[in-house]
C-alpha cells in the first residue's frame, strides 16, 4: 500500500531535497525527538540559521517528516511499501535510505505512542444474531413481522460488555445503508483532510 500525501505535505518536505543526507539524518532525529518529547523552538532556529532559511520552513520540514512517519506507522506499511512511497517524492538514494532507516528504527515506538493516545471508546469485538419469527397466532389476523435479535459485544481496554438490540427487518436494512454510507464517507478525501487537521 502506497502512502498518499497531499500537496501541502509534499511542499513541506521539499526543503529536504536540496540538503545533505547528514542534515536529513539530523532532521529525522529532531522529528522523532519532537514526537516523543515535544517541540524545541531553539533547535528550529539554530537549524534555520545554519541552512540560511526561515525558521518556519525548517519547522514545516520537521512536521512533514513527523507526518510521514505517523502515516506510515498507522498504515503499518512494510519497508518496500515505505520505499516506494518516498521514491515518488523525488528524493535521492541517500536521503531515501535515511528516511527508511528512521522509519524502521522508530516504527514500533510510534505505533505504541499512537495507541496510547487513542480515546477510550469501546471497540467492536463480536456480533451474534438470531431471527425470531412467529409462525402463526389465532389472536392476530395480520401477518407476523419477523424481528432480529442482535447481541453486540464491545471491548474497552480489558473489559467487555454485551448490548442486546432488537429490530425489525426495515430498521436493519436502514442501519445497513447508514453504516455503508459512513464507510464510503470514511474513504473520501474530505474525511482524510479533516482527520489530518484533527491530529
Amino acid at each position: 500500500m502506497l502512502l498518499i500525501l497531499d500537496d501541502i505535505h509534499k511542499r513541506h518536505l521539499d526543503l529536504l531535497k536540496s540538503i545533505d543526507e547528514k542534515i536529513v539524518r539530523e532532521f529525522c532525529r529532531i522529528s522523532v525527538e519532537h514526537l516523543f518529547k515535544g517541540s524545541n523552538p531553539k533547535v528550529y532556529q539554530s537549524a534555520a540559521q545554519r541552512l540560511n532559511v526561515e525558521t518556519e520552513i525548517v519547522q514545516n520540514a520537521i512536521t512533514g517528516i513527523i507526518q510521514l512517519l505517523i502515516e506510515a506507522s498507522k498504515a503499518m506499511v512494510t519497508e518496500i511499501e515505505f520505499r516506494d512511497s518516498i521514491i515518488v517524492l523525488g528524493f535521492n538514494n541517500e536521503i531515501q535510505e535515511e528516511f527508511v532507516k528512521c522509519y524502521l528504527e522508530n516504527n514500533h515506538e510510534i505505533r505504541s505512542l499512537l495507541s496510547s493516545l487513542e480515546m477510550g471508546v469501546p471497540h467492536y469485538k463480536n456480533l451474534e444474531w438470531r431471527l425470531d419469527v412467529q409462525i402463526a397466532s389465532r389472536s392476530l389476523r395480520r401477518p407476523m413481522e419477523p424481528s432480529m435479535l442482535l447481541k453486540l459485544q464491545l471491548e474497552e481496554g480489558k473489559e467487555s460488555k454485551n448490548i442486546i438490540l432488537e429490530a425489525d427487518p426495515s430498521n436493519i436494512i436502514h442501519m445497513t445503508k447508514v453504516l455503508d454510507q459512513a464507510l464510503q464517507e470514511a474513504k473520501s478525501q474530505h474525511f482524510r483532510r479533516v482527520m489530518r487537521s484533527i491530529k
